[in-house]
């Protein structure tokens, strides 16, 4: 861990243990590190297991979830383990988040203000008063033209947009070193979903926040992150750098994902399609997780799981072609 290394995570699994006696690895053995100002992408489908990393930075695994193993090394400081008065201390100042649906995570039965001055209030020593002047610039910051008016609205009163907006305010109030952004953009109109990412952009480069994005959309990936993390089965497959990941991606399920997106630049009959689907936790095959829906899958692949091997500098790929 370097001295510009603001959050490490080792060897972090995150299992749940279902009533059936099965346990489900959600998480297996995930490692990485966001420096301050970076924006690091996670990306794969959905239950690859990026939301329950995400979450679990957080320490916000409930039963019948649980951190099996691994450290989440924050400031010096291993979050595992922490009890809920310490971690209540760093969540919303330290680390905050934006959750994937604004209309769930927002509280609808108290005013966006009431939920902004909140939250400053429990992280800063302020009267209400000065706490409320610091929420209408922070909802001008992320622009709400009429913030005054807003500071007393309902979150069923706002748009999609608008209601993300007030998670973004939220999440900024108390200028967090690291920002987890969980599918920021879900459900909402393609030219909101560009000005909510220019915003969380704007907001990095002035606070010198890190970002953790975690998203399925690689046009995202492209243009906001500046290093990408493939994830599939509870594991990385592929850790690079976002020029390299479009360039010269080397993980076949990378690749898959690639060849399913449209391009201008080549004219096809039909996109590609990754044959199968995940498969479920708690049922992982034996060996590598993709085997099964891998074109270019050998025997050994179904015998045993590779380990994440460094290609190239700054290329880690999880796979026996690149041995």
């Amino acid at each position: 861990m370097t001295q510009q290394t603001l959050l490490n995570v080792e060897g972090l699994k995150t299992y749940f243990y279902l009533d059936n006696q099965k346990v489900a690895k959600a998480v297996d053995g995930v490692n990485f590190s966001i420096s301050p100002g970076e924006t690091l992408a996670l990306v794969g489908e959905s239950g690859s297991g990026k939301s329950i990393t995400s979450l679990s930075i957080m320490q916000l695994i409930n039963k019948p979830g649980k951190i099996e193993g691994g450290k989440i090394i924050f400031g010096g400081k291993d979050l595992v383990g922490l009890s809920d008065k310490q971690m209540a201390k760093i969540r919303g100042k330290d680390i905050a988040m934006i959750f994937q649906e604004p209309m769930t995570a927002l509280n609808p039965v108290f005013t966006i203000g009431n939920q902004i001055v909140e939250t400053i209030r429990r992280h800063k020593k302020l009267t209400k008063k000065e706490a409320e002047i610091k929420a209408i610039e922070l909802l001008k910051m992320v622009g709400f033209p009429r913030a005054e008016e807003t500071m007393k609205e309902y979150p069923h009163q706002l748009s999609g947009g608008m209601r993300q907006r007030a998670m973004i305010a939220i999440a900024i109030s108390c200028d967090p070193k690291l920002l987890i952004a969980d599918e920021p953009t879900t459900a909402l109109d393609v030219t909101i979903q560009a000005q909510i990412l220019d915003l969380l952009n704007e907001m990095k480069k002035k606070f010198n926040m890190a970002v953790l994005l975690i998203t399925h959309d690689l046009g995202v990936v492209a243009e906001y992150a500046d290093r990408v993390m493939v994830m599939y089965g509870g594991q990385i497959v592929e850790d690079t750098t976002v020029e390299r990941l479009f360039t010269n991606p080397k993980h076949p399920y990378t690749n898959g994902l690639l060849e399913s997106l449209p391009s201008l630049e080549k004219e096809v009959d039909r996109l590609g399609a990754i044959r199968g689907m995940v498969p479920p936790a708690y049922n992982f095959p034996k060996g590598c997780r993709f085997a099964d829906r891998c074109p270019k899958a050998m025997d050994k692949c179904r015998l045993s799981n590779p380990e994440l091997l460094l290609t190239e500098p700054g290329h880690d790929v999880r796979c026996y072609l690149y041995e």
